[in-house]
């Protein structure tokens, strides 16, 4: 088995095992709640859009329920790629209906990423617009585009594996590739890594929240 292909299994188990502790959680009516399971679901708040996560500020205010940041103006007001557009599919093709996430659509393409981004439940997104990926020296794009291996590590550390709200945001947050992010500040000025600004914020997919951000962020190893 090539690594790619165990790089994508590994992917794809992470949103499996994050599906089922959170629908055993759910399933289960007794106990202490020390089992594994659990413990899981604890761990992974089921966020859906306009609800919050625990220890967020209560449904229904602006911060957790709107769109915030400056880039926002320039998502399409009608259509697929538009709020309420996005909001109908999952995460994937409610990008590629974006038209300032192009280039990253070609990655997640590239590495083959379509399905099980799609598929996962409850996750976060930060997605670099193409003026991100544009500066990249254009070789050095090309090079990772190229290498699925190295674009699914960096695809990877873009997804965080639970759903945050704005109220949710700073902090720590571990990745699909299993590094570490940080975010700091409050809405509407949130910072990824001490580089990365939040362009618009808190756009709402069928399986994610989504961060637009303005540059490409890159795990530690």
């Amino acid at each position: 088995m090539s690594t790619t292909t165990r790089r994508r299994n590994t992917v794809a188990a992470l949103l499996t095992a994050t599906a089922l502790a959170v629908s055993l959680g759910a399933c289960s009516s007794s106990g202490s709640g020390s089992s594994a399971a659990t413990k899981a679901a604890a761990a992974v708040p089921s966020t859906a859009p306009g609800s919050t996560a625990p220890g967020s500020a209560a449904s229904g205010t602006a911060m957790d329920d709107q769109p915030f940041g400056s880039a926002c103006t320039a998502v399409p007001k009608d259509g697929a790629g538009s709020f309420a557009g996005m909001a109908k599919d999952p995460v994937a093709t409610a990008a590629s209906n974006n038209p300032l996430l192009s280039t990253l659509v070609t990655a997640v393409k590239q590495a083959g990423l379509v399905d099980t981004l799609n598929s996962a439940q409850n996750i976060t997104v930060f997605a670099p617009t193409n003026d991100a990926f544009a500066k990249i020296p254009k070789a050095t794009l090309d090079a990772v585009l190229a290498d699925k291996d190295k674009l699914t590590k960096i695809l990877t550390y873009h997804v965080v594996p639970q759903r945050l709200t704005p109220t949710a945001l700073t902090g720590a947050h571990k990745t699909l590739e299993t590094d570490d992010l940080t975010v700091t500040g409050t809405t509407p000025d949130f910072t990824v890594n001490t580089t990365a600004k939040v362009l618009c914020g808190n756009v709402q997919t069928a399986n994610a929240t989504v961060y637009i951000v303005d540059t490409v962020l890159m795990p530690a190893s």
